[in-house]
């Protein structure tokens, strides 16, 4: 049985919007935003969203052109400063000020660009493998595959798909792991699997104009220390390297770290380790 409801929100620029909603006990303590990754959608957070509704209401964002939120008839739109305003929409939507935020990969830069345009939005911010800085390494490989899916036709051929895109990223997944992981990045239309979003998110990522990783954020950055920050980063990560996550340990030395071995970008937030750290970390 799901224990969330289904949130659909307009924005200003016609566009519907979806949302999993789980409303948490009467007395809950608050709210927390979860917001995925690139090419991902709420279906990443379904653990980590069910454990922290115990206690708080989660909203776990589709952002447009993924999973259940419309495409976007204008990719240009595709974009963080477009994300950024869906979220405040969301957040105004749900009646909600003030919220602990879980952002994975480009939802944690969305998450440092919110917390940028409105100070104090955020009680706590939880970065799940990304800094204000990315490794080129790590950028290259993603560029390289995203809306470049092909031509699939059964789950076996999208499971051997997903393998070869994170297979470096993820070397220690059973194959029970993989077929989870791989429903998590696919849908099913009429029995064929497809990946849940829109292939023009790749405009962005390959246009060199700041839309998809503006080209500045450690003073964005910096500003996440006005409430408890946590960093949760996959100990061979390709896209936040060690050398970015010593300097934002540096610059915000009252940081959480939370290290997760043998796995890369970015780490799913499945792990009972990582997801008791992330539930008494916003309870604090």
């Amino acid at each position: 049985m799901r224990n969330y409801k289904e949130f659909y929100y307009d924005v200003d620029d016609g566009l519907t919007l979806f949302a999993r909603d789980y409303p948490g006990p009467e007395n809950r303590s608050g709210c927390v935003l979860m917001m995925h990754g690139l090419t991902r959608n709420s279906r990443d957070f379904e653990v980590l969203a069910e454990k922290l509704s115990s206690t708080h209401r989660v909203l776990v964002a589709e952002q447009r052109g993924r999973g259940k939120s419309d495409w976007d008839s204008q990719p240009e739109r595709y974009a963080i400063p477009t994300y950024v305003g869906d979220m405040f929409a969301l957040l105004e939507a749900a009646g909600e000020n003030q919220v602990a935020a879980v952002g994975t990969s480009m939802g944690g830069l969305m998450a440092m660009v919110m917390n940028a345009a409105n100070p104090g939005v955020f009680t706590h911010v939880v970065l799940n493998d990304i800094g204000p800085e990315l490794s080129k390494v790590g950028l290259d490989r993603i560029s390289g595959y995203v809306g470049q899916g092909g031509p699939i036709s059964t789950w076996e051929e999208a499971i051997n798909y997903n393998r070869s895109i994170n297979g470096v990223a993820f070397p220690t997944l059973s194959d029970d792991q993989w077929e989870t992981f791989t429903r998590q990045l696919f849908n099913e239309r009429d029995g064929v699997p497809y990946l849940d979003y829109d292939p023009a998110i790749s405009q962005a990522v390959e246009a060199d104009d700041g839309s998809a990783v503006p080209p500045d954020l450690w003073p964005v950055y910096k500003l996440l220390n006005a409430q408890p920050l946590m960093l949760v980063r996959g100990a061979i990560s390709d896209l936040l390297d060690a050398a970015i996550k010593d300097r934002m340990i540096a610059e915000i030395p009252d940081l959480e770290y939370v290290e997760v071995p043998d796995v890369g970008h970015a780490p799913m937030l499945m792990d009972e380790t990582v997801t008791a750290a992330i539930e008494r970390f916003i309870a604090s």
